[in-house]
């Protein structure tokens, strides 16, 4: 390791982070919003349950599944054309956030719907015996419910975009992946390679405590 190296390296690598993390939030963001949503449709319309449709859950399975089947990097190039049109670009961490989106909607929706699923169907039988409105079914029982595994399920989903944000540098999504690939790869800096996977490892560590931590202390079943 090259102390003084590193010392002058500093703000490029908090720079880099500081990418990683738009990247990483704005795809959260937008899992969350769209995934949820989604999760609750493929749980809901399920046979026996209460927006039961088996056309629409069918249809918005193999869409889901279409897309978790693509390999990051593949997907990443294939949405090239519609990351340009979305945001003007195909580089840089706020182009690489709409691929990472389109990933993590789908890998949240399936945690959601998996969340979902462990819930004692008793409880939603009980809540449209008492004439329980849908929503009041998703906000009152499925997401009170679910929701110390839904968080379980968004931490890997952060932790899983922390990677795919590392594979979008390599092709000019910027962050700490591409810091690693211009030095630690290109310029055999072992000191910046060293430092980005102690970085990205310091990071997860702490992604995963937090998520269950909040998960256990919002757990009602315990």
């Amino acid at each position: 390791m090259d102390i003084p190296h590193l010392i002058e390296m500093l703000p490029t690598m908090w720079s880099a982070f500081l990418e990683t993390l738009l990247m990483i939030s704005i795809s959260t963001a937008v899992a969350i919003v769209i995934g949820f949503p989604l999760g609750v449709v493929l749980f809901a319309t399920d046979r026996g349950l209460f927006w039961e449709n088996r056309v629409v859950q069918n249809v918005l399975g193999v869409f889901v599944n279409i897309i978790r089947s693509i390999p990051f990097i593949i997907l990443l190039v294939a949405l090239y054309p519609f990351t340009n049109l979305i945001v003007g670009t195909t580089t840089g961490p706020v182009a690489a956030s709409v691929s990472l989106s389109v990933a993590a909607i789908p890998f949240f929706a399936r945690i959601v719907e998996s969340a979902m699923r462990e819930i004692d169907k008793g409880m939603i039988e009980a809540a449209v015996a008492t004439g329980a409105t849908p929503w009041m079914i998703i906000k009152d029982v499925l997401f009170l419910e679910g929701r110390a595994s839904m968080i379980q399920g968004l931490t890997l989903t952060v932790i899983s975009l922390v990677a795919y944000s590392a594979m979008a540098g390599v092709i000019g999504g910027g962050g700490v992946g591409d810091l690693a690939i211009r030095y630690g790869h290109y310029r055999y800096d072992n000191t910046i390679m060293i430092s980005t996977v102690v970085i990205l490892i310091a990071f997860v560590q702490v992604l995963q405590l937090l998520g269950d931590y909040i998960a256990k202390t919002t757990d009602k079943r315990k």
